[in-house]
Parts: C-alpha cells; sequence; structure tokens
C-alpha cells in the first residue's frame, strides 16, 4: 500500500515494550514512516527496530534497569490494589494530561496517518481524541477488562457456573471497576482542557478508540467470553528485545530450564535465589536470567545453573524442557509458542492471570513466589515427569502458529491508516 505515516506510543513497562516495538518494526520493513513517543530510556531499543524515537517532554520518564528510576516502582506496594492504584495514578491517569500535551505537540508538528499506543496510555488516546486522529490501543496481555461470558479478570477466577457464580460476577465487577473511578478527576481534566466532554467511567475511555488490538492468543482466552465490537485478537508478538544478546546455554545433555522473572525491578532477587537453589538438587541444567534489573553476580548459583542478564529466549526455547516464570505474558506465551510447558510464579500485576490460565490449559502449574527451594523443586520434577503438560503446551503451540501465520496487526493498522487517507480525499 501506499506510504503512511504512523505515530507510535509507549511508556518503560517492560514486558509491554518488546510488543509495541514489533509491530513498529513491521510496519517500518513494510515502507512505512515510522516514530515513537517514548522515555528516553527506550530510545535505543526504538531506533534498533528501524523507527524515530521522540522524547516525552511533559510525560513521566522512566528507566526499567534501575529501580531509583521506576515511575510506579510497584513493588513497594503491599497490596495488589496498592499496585493497581500506583499504575492509574502514575500511567494511567495521573499524567494523562501531560502526555496529551506531549502527543498533540507531537501531531501538530508532524502530522500522522494513525495514532498506535500502548492501550494503558489514556492521556495519549486523549491527545489522538482531540486531533482527530485514527487510533488503535495494543493489549500486550489478556485482555483487562470486564466482559460478558467470563469472570473478572485479574483474579485468575474459572467460568462461573449457574446462579450462585453469575453474582460473584456482578459483584466482583462492580469492586474491581470501582478503584478506576478515583482517576476520573485527573482524566477528565486532560479531556475537558483539550475541548473533549468528560467521561462518566474511566473504563469507558478504554474503549475510545478504532481498534483495540489484543496481543495475546484467543485460544489463552475463556472460549466463551465476548468482546467489545472494535476489538481484534491479532496474535502475540515472540520478538526478542533488542537488548537479549547472543544465547549461552550451559553445557550437557540433561534436560534444560529456562528462568526468566521480569525485565524490570520486582524485587525478584530472592526468589531467583531460591529457584537456583532448587535446581541445584535435580538432574538438570538451567539458563537464569536476571533481566536489566537485577546483576547476575549478587545470584548465588550451584554448578549446573548458570546465571546471564539476558538471552534470547526465541533461540533458547527450542532446547529447553521448562520454564520458570513470573507469568509476565511475554515469557509465559513465547514459551507456549515453542511448546515448553511452566512453572508460573507471578510476582503481581497481570500474572496470577497469566499463570492460572496456563494451568487451565493444562501446560504448567502455579507456585507461590514465597515457596521454599524444596517445593520448587518438586513442581520442576511434576511437570517435567508428567508428559500431558508437554502435550498441552504444544497444543496452544499449534494455535499460536495459527494465529500468528499473517500479520493480523499490521493488516489492522494499515486498514485504518487507509480508510483515514480515503476520508481526507473525499473531504
Amino acid at each position: 500500500m501506499m506510504r503512511k505515516s504512523f505515530l507510535f506510543a509507549t511508556w518503560a513497562g517492560g514486558g509491554a515494550v518488546p510488543p509495541v516495538l514489533s509491530i513498529a518494526r513491521a510496519l517500518r520493513e513494510r515502507g512505512h514512516d515510522v516514530r515513537v513517543l517514548a522515555d528516553s530510556s527506550l530510545h535505543d531499543e526504538v531506533a534498533a527496530v528501524g523507527a524515530e524515537p521522540i522524547a516525552w517532554t511533559s510525560a513521566p520518564q522512566g528507566d526499567p534497569s534501575d529501580p531509583a528510576k521506576d515511575v510506579i516502582r510497584d513493588y513497594e506496594a503491599r497490596t495488589p490494589i496498592g499496585q493497581f492504584a500506583r499504575l492509574r495514578d502514575r500511567i494511567v491517569c495521573g499524567p494523562a494530561a501531560d502526555y496529551a500535551r506531549d502527543t498533540l505537540a507531537e501531531l501538530r508538528d508532524r502530522p500522522a496517518d494513525v495514532l498506535v499506543a500502548e492501550h494503558m496510555l489514556l492521556g495519549v488516546f486523549t491527545g489522538g481524541e482531540a486531533a482527530g486522529i485514527p487510533m488503535a490501543s495494543l493489549v500486550t496481555t489478556l485482555y483487562p477488562l470486564a466482559t460478558p461470558g467470563a469472570p473478572p479478570p485479574g483474579l485468575g477466577l474459572r467460568p462461573a457456573t449457574g446462579a450462585f457464580g453469575r453474582l460473584r460476577d456482578r459483584v466482583l465487577t462492580r469492586l474491581l471497576v470501582a478503584p478506576w473511578q478515583t482517576g476520573r478527576k485527573a482524566l477528565n481534566a486532560a479531556r475537558v482542557a483539550n475541548g473533549l466532554p468528560p467521561l462518566d467511567s474511566v473504563v469507558e475511555a478504554f474503549d475510545r478508540v478504532d481498534r483495540q488490538l489484543v496481543l495475546s492468543p484467543r485460544a489463552f482466552d475463556h472460549p466463551g467470553r465476548r468482546f467489545p465490537a472494535n476489538l481484534r485478537h491479532v496474535g502475540p508478538r515472540l520478538d526478542d528485545p533488542a537488548w537479549a544478546g547472543e544465547p549461552e546455554l550451559p553445557p550437557g545433555d540433561a534436560p534444560l530450564v529456562l528462568v526468566g522473572l521480569s525485565s524490570s525491578f520486582m524485587k525478584q532477587g530472592d526468589l531467583l535465589g531460591r529457584i537456583a537453589e532448587a535446581l541445584g538438587t535435580l538432574p538438570v541444567r538451567a539458563l537464569l536470567t536476571t533481566g536489566p534489573a537485577v546483576d547476575p553476580a549478587t545470584i548465588p548459583a550451584p554448578a549446573n545453573v548458570k546465571v546471564v542478564a539476558a538471552a534470547p529466549h526465541n533461540l533458547v526455547l527450542p532446547h529447553t524442557a521448562l520454564t520458570i516464570t513470573h507469568a509476565g505474558h511475554g515469557t509465559a506465551i513465547k514459551s507456549l509458542a515453542a511448546g515448553v510447558p511452566l512453572v508460573c510464579m507471578p510476582l503481581g500485576r497481570d500474572q496470577t492471570e497469566v499463570a492460572r490460565h496456563v494451568e487451565f490449559a493444562g501446560a504448567g502449574v502455579m507456585v507461590s513466589k514465597k515457596a521454599a527451594a524444596g517445593v520448587i523443586a518438586r513442581a520442576v520434577e511434576r511437570v517435567l515427569g508428567d508428559p500431558s503438560y508437554r502435550r498441552e503446551a504444544r497444543r496452544l503451540a499449534a494455535e499460536i502458529a495459527a494465529e500468528t501465520a499473517t500479520d493480523l496487526a499490521v493488516a489492522e493498522l494499515e486498514a485504518l491508516a487507509a480508510r483515514a487517507g480515503t476520508a481526507e480525499r473525499m473531504g
């Protein structure tokens, strides 16, 4: 199609960044102009995919490799609702006016055909709505808002059965929506300042885009779940981040265990140590990746566990028998796409929901992040010793392969751009 201009926006949100930049790369490779509003700490990654990095000037700036520069610092929260409040107040709603200001300034300086942003950046979409530009949000995990035909997300619940289950879902949905409303004042202030009407609900704002593109396999979600009319499942992005480096597999022929617990800081050092201790008692070899926020030298490891800062998972997973993960969506789905079962140890955010879906699919087990080394070792033995886990992981791998055979995300975005061009010509 004709060359189009896409303005992307993202933030230093750890595992949410690589899938967003993967789409930017794909559009750039198809000849489109792509620039990305992003924290300065991400500019090297943006440039590595061939896109032009643009710095935020008013919006918050974070660095996932440095806990002191983490914007949300959700690892300091004592409860899940505390973690949620930090995301709401420090990214989604609190700085909405700043994100809107930067987005509008960039669009006025250099107009674009389509605005594409990580779905939590409601301030960016406020700016896009004010500019009257076609918009697409990128949901980089399981769809996180309540919908008919499924339990309220985030709690790892099975679908309801019977009248009591339906009552459970109605009550929990109201309880989960209520905390969003604390951010409504800041969001509406940003909207009114840009000539837009205020909204009755923050949740309503997520739907005010032309397309919601979910970068998660449809087969990984509840089969009976019904979604908004503007939502499309476009399959996961399986690219490794630019900083992943080269693979360094440990020597030997024993089953390989890959360990990865978040690309941002979540106080995972102690858990990494317990996992290493557990693997030291088993006849396996392991590659333990700490991520950019944890120094590999701080993790004591037995001889059969190789500790590195990072490794390209897509090159390691074909050799892997099992992944131990925090159940971040990216690591979990890459493992399943390779037919590798999982031991999931959620640390927070969306990770309990992802881990439960791994269990629902029969492709792995969930273990508490507080588990002792012996408990972790038994979970590893269970998954490695039962072929049903690998069989179900391979079933999901086939589903993911079918869903990603065509780049549906690029197709949707190019269709938006083409529609915008048609509207301009007709006008």
